[in-house]
């Protein structure tokens, strides 16, 4: 089916300035939206007062209206512009809720606008907690036994049946906002006092209290004929009860069994063809970690954040197709951009394993409580790609530039074994190093399963990286076996500033060393084809699990610069810096040079997407990383000022 010729002029909401659960993200699925639409030659109109994006920038967007994504000011552009439809999925749930709001007044009735993409019915029932069990429901999903409440009174009464501790979830909200787990009377009625305020419909959903299950996302894309594919699915580290934009997230699962994958897989898309969702979709499911027993808790109809790590994680671009989905193609006519191979119904497949760690800046603000729940705290997040899970773990953990070198080799403060044992129980945002202190201290794997949660699977790699520092501080750099060791350490995910610090030499000294021996890292493509196909891809990661590049460097015939890109987001450096990066790739493809390469390891910006840059390392951005990156490409120049 071609697209719907009648579709001339298009408006986009964008999702407004950072906050806490709406990021970059935005952005970047806002940016292939406007690419995927011009292509086709569809006017657009955006609606985001957020100058520091790449979004509203004049390259991309036809019309741009700074102005608050709120009904009265998209009415007004509504009116001026006479769009032939809008797009609500692109701006997080504050287009969503805009959108509803829209329909629900008649504006859109009134002016002749069309939905595209989602109808605002499937909005509306993955939104509306009452409306999300009865779909679940319908669809014969599984969903965790719970009630809506309108009041305190309905809120107790229903905790009340359920039982105590209950979670509580707020309808048309972001990040968890509101939401916590109620462990008594009194906890439920404080909770819900402030959580109907939040909530855009004065809804809230009581719920059984399923913690410790585990966590899986799977991301799902549909057509207007039903055609459906899983794109990605993912597994938090962390188990229930931890909100998932503050959990380490790991794509593939890694723990689940084919069986397991394959039953929520099918579950997925039975509730996604039930309600009728058009484009991409996020499904949050918990599942059972001794049993085939699992719960739907959440469908989010449009782009998220866990959309775009699973489209970087992946290589398919999930945000465009889904913008060419709901202009009326189907999945079989387009051909993803990033194989430039394969159809947009070829499931990606991969010979890697990406690792996502959240970062938090708690520590900023006094009397803040680090402990993590259902509500989001963390600030940005960082991806890391790798060959082994310590490999892509111990990347992620220095790519949050925190000032932690690693899992271990941190310098840390001795503290009593009982204040390690209850952030294993009760998690903070050090919880990962905890665990890592109190496997050195001799506390079994068991034990720490038992409190956390967390599955021994993930539990025994940290074990590896433990035992292997152990290794290391008994190394002598002149005994035989010292090259052998080096490398199984490097394969983990040590870097050479770690094992200096183990072995108390300097970090250049080790770097000479490995070279010396050969052990050097290679640089890997993305191939999400399975070797089905070769690789096309522009888009790298280095390892040193692996025994050639799968490119070759042309050192010598091109001109080519690197790009320094600003990494993860934190409190006073955001998406302004993103801006800065890409509008640097441009400037310089603008004055011929050949290559322009971006290192940045952000999944959530422009700058990380597949056709910013003639070459995208998804990578650390340290020392020993951009060095071993500057010796592969022998760039003209590296540029470290618009990061």
């Amino acid at each position: 089916m071609p697209k719907f010729e009648w579709v001339r002029k298009v408006i986009i909401l964008g999702s407004g300035p950072i906050k806490i659960g709406e990021a970059a993200e935005f952005d970047y699925s806002g940016s292939q939206c406007l690419k995927a639409l011009r292509e086709e030659g569809i006017e657009t109109v955006l609606v985001n007062p957020n100058i520091a994006t790449i979004q509203t920038d004049p390259r991309l967007a036809g019309e741009v209206y700074l102005l608050p994504v709120t009904l009265e000011y998209v009415e007004k552009v509504i009116q001026k512009e006479k769009p032939d439809g809008i797009l609500l999925g692109f701006g997080g749930q504050t287009a969503l809720n805009c959108g509803v709001q829209l329909a629900k007044r008649g504006i859109l009735e009134k002016y002749d606008v069309k939905v595209l993409g989602t109808p605002i019915r499937a909005i509306e029932e993955t939104e509306d907690r009452e409306l999300f069990r009865k779909a679940m429901i319908r669809a014969g999903i599984p969903i965790p036994r719970s009630m809506s409440a309108t009041s305190v009174e309905e809120a107790l009464k229903i905790a009340e049946d359920l039982g105590f501790p209950v979670i509580l979830r707020v309808a048309y909200t972001l990040g968890g906002k509101g939401s916590g787990v109620a462990r008594n009377r009194r906890e439920l009625k404080e909770m819900v006092s402030r959580a109907l305020a939040q909530s855009m419909i004065t809804q809230v959903l009581v719920e059984e209290y399923i913690g410790k299950w585990k966590e899986v996302e799977y991301e799902v894309m549909r057509d207007y004929e039903n055609n459906c594919l899983t794109v990605c699915n993912m597994e938090n580290f962390d188990p229930m009860g931890v909100h998932t934009g503050d959990s380490i997230v790991v794509a593939p699962s890694q723990t689940l069994t084919n069986r397991e994958y394959h039953l929520i897989r099918s579950a997925s898309i039975r509730a996604v063809q039930s309600l009728g969702i058009v484009g991409e979709c996020n499904i949050q499911w918990a599942l059972h970690p001794r049993s085939e027993d699992f719960r739907a808790i959440e469908i989010n109809a449009r782009m998220s954040r866990s959309s775009a790590l699973a489209s970087k994680a992946t290589g398919y671009p999930l945000a465009y197709i889904a913008a060419k989905l709901a202009i009326g193609y189907l999945l079989p006519e387009l051909i993803n951009k990033v194989t430039g191979i394969t159809t947009a119904c070829f499931e990606p497949a991969l010979d890697y394993l990406v690792v996502k760690i959240p970062r938090w800046d708690l520590r900023k603000f006094r009397n803040v409580d680090p402990h993590l729940g259902p509500q989001m705290k963390s600030v940005g997040e960082v991806m890391a790609i790798g060959r082994t899970f310590e490999e892509a773990l111990q990347k992620a953990v220095r790519m949050l530039d925190v000032g932690k070198i690693g899992v271990v080799g941190n310098d840390d403060e001795p503290e009593p074994l009982e204040q390690v044992l209850d952030v294993l129980e009760n998690p903070t945002d050090e919880r990962l190093f905890k665990i890592a202190k109190a496997i050195k201290m001799g506390v079994p794997v068991e034990k720490i399963y038992e409190l956390s949660g967390i599955d021994p699977w993930f539990l025994y790699k940290i074990r590896n990286i433990v035992e292997m520092e152990k290794r290391l501080k008994t190394l002598d750099l002149d005994d035989e076996k010292a090259p052998k060791v080096i490398k199984e350490a490097k394969r983990l995910g040590f870097s050479d500033r770690q094992i200096a610090k183990c072995l108390n030499v300097d970090e250049m000294e080790i770097r000479r060393f490995r070279k010396s021996f050969g052990i050097i890292p290679v640089v890997k493509q993305i191939d999400t084809l399975a070797a089905e196909w070769p690789a096309q891809t522009n888009y790298l990661y280095v390892t040193y699990s692996g025994d050639e590049d799968d490119i070759k460097f042309n050192t010598g015939k091109k001109r080519k610069v690197i790009v320094l890109g600003a990494g993860v987001f934190r409190i006073g450096s955001s998406v302004e810096f993103d801006w800065s990066g890409v509008n640097t790739i441009w400037a310089l493809k603008r004055r011929g040079i050949d290559e322009a390469i971006m290192v940045n390891y952000n999944p959530e910006t422009v700058s990380t997407d597949y056709d910013i840059s003639d070459k995208l390392y998804f990578e650390e951005l340290t020392f020993e990383r951009v060095l071993d990156i500057y010796e592969k490409e022998k760039p003209f120049g590296v540029i470290v000022s618009v990061g």
